[in-house]
């Protein structure tokens, strides 16, 4: 009896085979007819052939624009192509597709938009006004910045002549009481522009700093001037000049000076009406 030799043939494949295991999450979406299937991935679609252009019409109050775009498009997509022909924001528009708003995530496609299909666009006033307020806050504080730098230069410069001035006066050196009154001068201006100044956020951050550091320079100015007019030859402060001195050098200026109060110590014994008497004495010229 002779046997008969068998060859394993492979089962054709089933369908369920080709499809995602058990284990392995699947994201669906629902298709406008009723249809269930799974999500499509973006990237993989368009690396895989390219897309179909379809043309739609888009209606804008009286008037309606045909607009040549791809059928896996997003509706975001289209409001930048629809910007072009009517001059409005995408952030200002509304598209609407079967009476239902769509959002500019949503596929062309997905949404049931074909070849022809008809889209209504309406102007959104609150985004454009929203848009606007967003614009002018923007340019406010692109305005409050450039300010801020322009200031931020010249008190480099003004620095700079502290430096100078606070060397000048370590190594014993006099400097001209104007020159330390107008800077300081200058410092303050720049000080009294800063103030005006209204900034939100890093501007007004950036001019915090540049008020802390004027205000550093000014006190620095206050303490030369008061170094620049104290000689420091032997160390000490020498006495007040007697007002007869101040007299003599400068004949044409009234000085006025307090006396310290004391007690008159006539001759003769004080009579009671005197004895307790205080005289303030001030020299005039």
């Amino acid at each position: 009896m002779m046997r008969m030799r068998t060859k394993a043939v492979n089962p054709p494949r089933s369908k369920s085979s080709e499809m995602p295991d058990a284990g392995s999450e699947v994201d669906w979406e629902l298709r406008p007819g009723g249809m269930l299937v799974q999500r499509r991935n973006p990237d993989s679609d368009r690396d895989a052939a390219p897309a179909p252009v379809i043309k739609v019409r888009v209606k804008y109050g009286s008037s309606t624009h045909e607009v040549f775009i791809s059928s896996q498009a997003t509706f975001g997509e289209l409001k930048k192509q629809v910007s072009a022909r009517t001059g409005l924001h995408p952030q200002d528009q509304k598209l609407f597709f079967k009476d239902k708003e769509r959002d500019n995530t949503a596929y062309l496609d997905l949404s049931g938009v074909k070849d022809r299909s008809k889209i209504v666009l309406v102007e959104d006033p609150t985004s454009q006004e929203r848009r606007y307020v967003e614009m002018r806050k923007n340019a406010k504080m692109e305005k409050a910045a450039k300010s801020i730098s322009e200031i931020s230069l010249e008190v480099d410069k003004l620095a700079g002549q502290v430096s100078a001035l606070e060397s000048l006066v370590s190594r014993g050196k006099k400097v001209a009481e104007n020159d330390v009154l107008n800077l300081i001068e200058m410092l303050m201006t720049q000080l009294i522009k800063l103030d005006g100044i209204m900034a939100d956020g890093d501007a007004k951050l950036q001019r915090r700093m540049q008020v802390r550091r004027v205000q550093k320079y000014v006190e620095t100015l206050d303490l030369l001037k008061i170094k620049n007019g104290t000689p420091s030859s032997n160390g000490q402060t020498p006495a007040a000049p007697s007002p007869a001195s101040a007299r003599e050098q400068s004949p044409s200026v009234v000085v006025t000076t307090k006396w310290e109060t004391f007690e008159p110590t006539p001759a003769g014994p004080p009579s009671s009406s005197s004895a307790h008497s205080k005289l303030n004495w001030e020299f005039f010229e």
